[in-house]
């Protein structure tokens, strides 16, 4: 059994979440089974209750995991389906076809993780990671905010790159030579920030359609994005590709 390595960099409940979500792959749990308990997890890899808990809940808030009430833990997925990877357009990925949209840069800049990013991006919390805010407009009308984090030492000159007028797709694998094969997408409701709600048009508290997406490139997860979108205009497209046998 894979076990906590205390001389690693990496917090704790990092490791933790990796070595889980691994037996949740590779099927040493099984969809529909009940992991140990948290003190059988605190005792199996001699590690705090805090440490447990904060892995368990970020594998509960991907859908790994599934809590049910006075039962416990249950494995409740394994992973997104192989050969299936996201058409990596971000046109595609965002607008539906035939749509002709603008990008403005609010804030670019290499940040200290805060709140839970270290957690999104397995990074530990004293590296810096890339920060990327733009503003999606159509016909000029605001329509979409997006935040993008990427580990610094992923692509530390990207920060120069023009990203109004480039895919950052495309940068990545032509510059970088990283490419993305496979993206996780998360769909939610949420109420829009006062910040955001004046710069897309809307009022404070207004419900938006938030999509957080995780990209790899194998088995690297090497960038994590937030995007809040309008819900009375357009839709969003999410187009998949099965790979040639």
């Amino acid at each position: 059994m894979e076990l906590i390595d205390r001389e690693d960099h990496q917090k704790l409940y990092l490791q933790l979440y990796n070595i889980l979500k691994k037996k949740i792959e590779t099927k040493d749990w099984v969809v529909g089974s009940q992991i140990p308990t948290e003190e059988d997890l605190c005792k199996l890899f001699n590690v705090s209750r805090v440490t447990v808990r904060s892995a368990v809940m970020e594998l509960v808030r991907q859908g790994y995991l599934k809590r049910q009430q006075g039962k416990g833990t249950f494995v409740h997925r394994n992973i997104v389906t192989e050969g299936i990877p996201m058409i990596t357009s971000l046109r595609e990925i965002l607008f539906e076809n035939g749509l002709k949209f603008s990008t403005k840069v609010l804030a670019r800049d290499a940040v200290m993780p805060i709140d839970d990013i270290e957690m999104k991006l397995q990074v530990p919390k004293d590296k810096h990671v890339i920060y990327i805010k733009r503003l999606y407009l159509v016909d000029e009308e605001p329509l979409l905010i997006q935040e993008t984090y990427i580990p610094y030492h992923v692509c530390p000159l990207l920060l120069e790159e023009d990203l109004e007028n480039q895919s950052l797709f495309e940068i990545f694998e032509k510059k970088y030579g990283i490419k993305i094969t496979r993206v996780e997408n998360h769909l939610e409701t949420a109420q829009i920030k006062p910040d955001e709600s004046q710069l897309i048009g809307l009022s404070e508290g207004s419900a938006a359609i938030l999509l957080s997406q995780y990209f790899f490139s194998g088995q690297t997860l090497f960038m994590y994005t937030r995007s809040i979108k309008r819900t009375d205009r357009l839709k969003f497209l999410i187009n998949l590709e099965r790979k040639a046998a």
